[in-house]
């Protein structure tokens, strides 16, 4: 019985140190998620401006831009894959891969080939353990990204996306990433970058009352060159947004598991703390019974020497 309270001891020891380290954890986590909300609220009203201004100024123009050009029967699509760099996150990463999977399933029986590029450790390893090819890797910063890493990964897509499909190019660029809605929810979503869809307004409604006044532009030195300008800087910001999204989800995702593994600790020690108090009655209960049999022994000796 000693023994196996013992054991019980020690098994409470570890939990209680597991307890400590996992809920110092969510709360770094939860510390965390407060700066990446507040860089994710700061970048969609960019990102949604920049959208409209060049979906206006692509649609103002007829430049046959390479951006713009819309992809038919397209032979390879480009996927960015954005997963954690580390676990300790729950089903984050698995969810972002099981969207990457889904979006390879639409676009092969359609006979596109798909290219995958991967920003995140978990997602590598997932590829690379299952023999898969990646076309690009980068990782370090799935926490905490920067504008000039998410535009190291732009300059990259970009540069396949220019480059003829004959000679190892793609058609298409498509993200794949987990959009943070709220503490409670993050979606893992796919969106197709490039070619940028030029939204052209209708004809039953151009001359509507209710429609706001489009605006007029002048390009100088040309429409190209704006472009030119433009869209690589749109594609990488909209890749800078995934990533910022990505990070907050990480961090909410990592703050519920580690939430949740300090919650199963506590009732892991209540169970053992249980279980060790039964073994000590036990033993307590055997030592009273040897007492008390020690004694009727010894009363039974005395009164049969008298």
């Amino acid at each position: 019985m000693g023994a196996q309270l013992r054991v019980y001891r020690r098994r409470i020891r570890s939990v209680n140190a597991t307890k400590k380290i996992t809920r110092a954890m969510e709360l770094i986590a939860a510390s965390r998620i407060v700066k990446a909300r507040g860089r994710v609220d700061a970048a969609r009203p960019y990102a949604d401006e920049l959208r409209k201004a060049l979906s206006e100024a692509a649609s103002s123009t007829r430049v046959d831009h390479p951006l713009l050009a819309p992809g038919i029967n397209p032979r390879r699509a480009a996927v960015l894959l954005v997963t954690a760099d580390r676990g300790s996150a729950g089903a984050y990463s698995s969810n972002a891969i099981k969207e990457a999977e889904a979006l390879g399933e639409l676009l092969r029986p359609a006979g596109t080939e798909v290219v995958t590029y991967i920003a995140g450790r978990k997602g590598a390893s997932y590829y690379r353990f299952r023999g898969r090819s990646i076309a690009g890797e980068w990782s370090g910063f799935s926490e905490n990204p920067t504008y000039a890493e998410a535009r190291e990964i732009a300059d990259a897509l970009i540069d396949v996306f220019r480059t003829p499909v004959d000679e190892g190019g793609v058609d298409e660029i498509h993200v794949v990433y987990t959009r943070f809605v709220s503490m409670v929810v993050q979606e893992p979503s796919a969106l197709r970058v490039l070619p940028f869809d030029v939204v052209e307004e209708s004809a039953d409604t151009a001359g509507g009352a209710s429609q706001e006044a489009r605006a007029l532009y002048n390009f100088e030195p040309s429409a190209e060159a704006v472009l030119d300008a433009l869209l690589p800087q749109y594609v990488a910001h909209l890749i800078y947004t995934a990533m910022l999204e990505a990070a907050a989800s990480e961090h909410a995702a990592r703050q519920r598991a580690m939430k949740s593994a300090t919650d199963n600790a506590a009732e892991l020690v209540k169970d053992i703390t249980r279980k060790a108090n039964e073994a000590r009655q036990a033993e307590i209960t055997q030592e009273i019974s040897e007492i008390v049999g020690g004694a009727d022994a010894l009363a039974s000796a005395t009164a049969g020497n008298e």
